[in-house]
């Protein structure tokens, strides 16, 4: 299975701490980094542009020179994100390693990015998308599957990383309800190169939700999350007490009507995401904690599975 290259001996465990929306920042991608593990931002976790740029010097400021895993930023690209362009223009100056790509695979994106040799990941939820991302030259695809935070899949994760390979033979790495190293090695087992682990940075020291949210994290199994397009017009992962305390009427015959990134941005400020592996959630450690513990974790359950009785 291929790891690219360019991760190759600067990961300590096969990872990505994913981009998330209004959490994910400078300190955050810094010490995952640090410890081994692709970090990751959005784009839009910064106001403006220039915003975007200070972040983007902040973090090459702090990783050069250092052993570190490479870091990623996340586009929407999609035509509601007015800042796709000029957010893109900057990728390209500063060379960004990797870019994850969400709501549409295209193509000008991608040769952008490989003008200067980054990589473009991006994120589907079936195979029909992973068709269309593979049409469109990315480098990895993202197995967003059941369970997982944001605008999550519904495929099983094992019968959706078995379709993207029949028709990529490139990186896949999956995402759904993965919070500890064993999972991590699961998801090798199974076929995916890299792991995805977003909702278990949510409750980190260096991630930028409210206390409150984190704590919700904590406090919540998967039978807490609701899966549902009313939030913000496309259907998500939520935390229900937020949903709740937010006054959202569920029940409510509207549905899909579509993404709207103003209507995203502030929707989420109130309604919290979150995936299925909120279960296995019960600290909030460092990223610097985080990130060893699941090395060691993912070192041991790799061991243990090469000693399998079965594995011959």
């Amino acid at each position: 299975m291929p790891i690219p290259a360019s991760f190759q001996g600067r990961l300590k465990v096969p990872a990505i701490a994913a981009p998330m929306f209004l959490t994910s920042g400078p300190d955050l991608v810094v010490e995952t980094c640090l410890n081994g593990v692709v970090g990751t931002f959005p784009a839009l976790n910064q106001r403006s542009t220039e915003g975007f740029v200070e972040w983007l010097e902040e973090i090459e400021s702090r990783l050069e020179g250092k052993d570190a895993a490479p870091y990623g930023v996340n586009l929407i690209v999609h035509r509601s994100n007015p800042r796709l362009q000029a957010d893109l223009e900057q990728v390209v100056r500063y060379k960004v390693p990797l870019v994850i790509t969400s709501l549409g695979a295209v193509p000008e994106v991608v040769k952008a990015v490989h003008s200067y040799g980054g990589l473009v990941f991006h994120d589907v939820i079936n195979r029909r998308h992973a068709e269309k991302a593979a049409e469109a030259g990315v480098d990895g695809i993202i197995a967003v599957s059941a369970g997982a935070g944001g605008h999550a899949g519904t495929v099983s994760p094992f019968a959706l990383v078995q379709e993207i390979r029949q028709v990529f033979d490139g990186t896949i790495i999956l995402a759904g309800s993965i919070s500890t190293g064993a999972q991590i090695a699961a998801s090798r087992l199974m076929g995916a190169d890299l792991a995805y682990l977003g909702t278990r940075f949510l409750a980190t020291e260096e991630s930028m939700v409210q206390a409150e949210y984190k704590a919700m994290v904590r406090d919540t199994h998967a039978a807490d999350i609701v899966y549902t397009p009313k939030v913000s017009g496309v259907n998500a992962n939520f935390l229900r007490p937020s949903v709740e305390a937010a006054g959202l009427d569920l029940a409510a015959t509207d549905g899909h009507t579509g993404l709207d990134m103003e209507n995203e941005a502030k929707a989420w400020k109130n309604v919290w995401s979150a995936g299925h592996g909120v279960g296995a959630i019960e600290d909030e450690p460092s990223a610097a904690e985080l990130c060893q513990r699941l090395t060691a974790e993912y070192r041991e359950a790799m061991e243990k599975a090469c000693n399998d009785e079965f594995a011959g």
